[in-house]
């Protein structure tokens, strides 16, 4: 079988490796730090409906639809079913009708409350929430289903190896060839798959590809109560400062988005942190009072997005050029199919004739196991919830 790198460790990376891995290709995965220790362990847990997106990126929407049945199905022990609510404030535009014939498009459940039949369900809601949208949102475990993705394909016979960071492609005749680490270790490759995320377009210029990803930063922010029971977002177009997400008893509020030159580098704002926690005041009057534990930072793959980062599709790109295949953009939520593109890509390029197994094949639930995962791979995550040894 043909020998593939894939550089990352986020949980596009770990989703490919197991993909491949499940099709029999040698594989390693190499991560400078840690699994999640980038973008993936660093957002705020919502597993999307596909709400979110419906109005502005149906096909994001209808996907994240799909695969959160997936998810559901194959890490149950990564989710938490919590449903979710749109919320209307008089101070937002009239959404409300529009997100629902969006939702219906895209395949997503919905349900109209009135402002008191949400505070049944939700009693933090402020007095002045007039209508909501119940839709099926949930949480999920970021760093749990990426270690869990990473165990599944080290038990497929990929080699999982953190701590190695990438300090150049190598080439031959024009095409990539294998990855030098800055340990100074040279591994040889038939096939590179970058799955780099913030990074990716920085690995592809090593290559003398042009890749078209702008790193966005956001901002999430742990508070200290009150108890929420469901993810709540504002019912308005898509914006900063409009979703909080209840992960282990905290509610985490977010986000921005802001373009950045360097994902190594970049502002981290107070007044950022303020402007979320203020927005979602507004929905929930508790959060005012509520200390802040922790802010902290991802910043977003986003694939050829525009000034308005808020604006940019979540889909995603798979390109090869050059024996170097990029896949960038897209969402924890849709990760899966991520991978099963790329693979599949890899694969027809390989000549390897096998198809995805990873919509049916549970991942790894056992706790020790993924325990020992943790403290074997884990980088450390600021997101509740992960398991110890992260």
């Amino acid at each position: 079988m043909p020998e593939v790198i894939v550089v990352g460790g986020g949980v596009t990376g770990v989703g490919v490796a197991r993909d491949l891995a499940l099709r029999g290709v040698n594989v390693t995965l190499v991560e400078r730090d840690g699994i999640a220790a980038g973008t993936s362990g660093r957002m705020h847990g919502l597993l999307h409906s596909g709400a979110r997106y419906a109005v502005s990126d149906p096909a994001s929407a209808r996907e994240c639809r799909r695969e959160g049945r997936v998810l559901r199905s194959i890490a149950p022990h990564c989710v938490t079913e919590t449903g979710g609510l749109f919320v209307s404030l008089p101070s937002d535009p009239d959404h409300v009708g529009r997100l629902r014939r969006a939702c219906a498009d895209a395949g997503v459940e919905t349900v109209t409350l009135s402002g008191d039949e949400a505070r049944e369900l939700e009693p933090t809601l402020s007095p002045a929430v007039e209508r909501a949208v119940r839709v099926p949102d949930a949480v999920v475990r970021p760093v749990r289903l990426c270690l869990a993705t990473a165990l599944d394909a080290d038990r497929a016979g990929a080699r999982v190896r953190t701590g190695a960071e990438v300090a150049d492609l190598r080439t031959e005749g024009g095409r990539v060839s294998g990855v030098a680490l800055a340990s100074g270790e040279r591994l040889a490759a038939d096939h590179v798959v970058n799955a780099a995320g913030p990074w990716a377009g920085g690995l592809a210029s090593a290559a003398g590809v042009d890749l078209s990803v702008t790193p966005s930063r956001g901002v999430m922010v742990v508070l200290d109560g009150p108890a929420v029971g469901r993810v709540l977002n504002r019912c308005r177009p898509r914006s900063e400062g409009d979703v909080l997400v209840p992960v282990d008893g905290r509610p985490v509020a977010g986000t921005t988005d802001r373009p950045v030159d360097d994902p190594d580098d970049y502002p981290r704002e107070a007044a950022e942190v303020a402007a979320v926690r203020e927005s979602l005041s507004a929905v929930v009057p508790e959060l005012r009072a509520a200390s802040v534990v922790e802010s902290y930072w991802g910043v977003r793959p986003l694939y050829g997005a525009t000034d308005d980062a808020t604006e940019a599709s979540r889909g995603f790109a798979v390109r090869t050029e050059r024996g170097l295949t990029s896949v960038v953009g897209g969402k924890l939520t849709t990760h899966r199919p991520m991978a099963a593109v790329a693979a599949d890509e890899v694969c027809e390029r390989l000549g390897v004739d096998a198809d995805a197994a990873t919509a049916e094949r549970p991942l790894p639930a056992d706790e020790t196991a993924l325990r020992a995962a943790a403290r074997r791979w884990a980088g450390r995550s600021p997101v509740p919830g992960a398991p110890a040894g992260d």
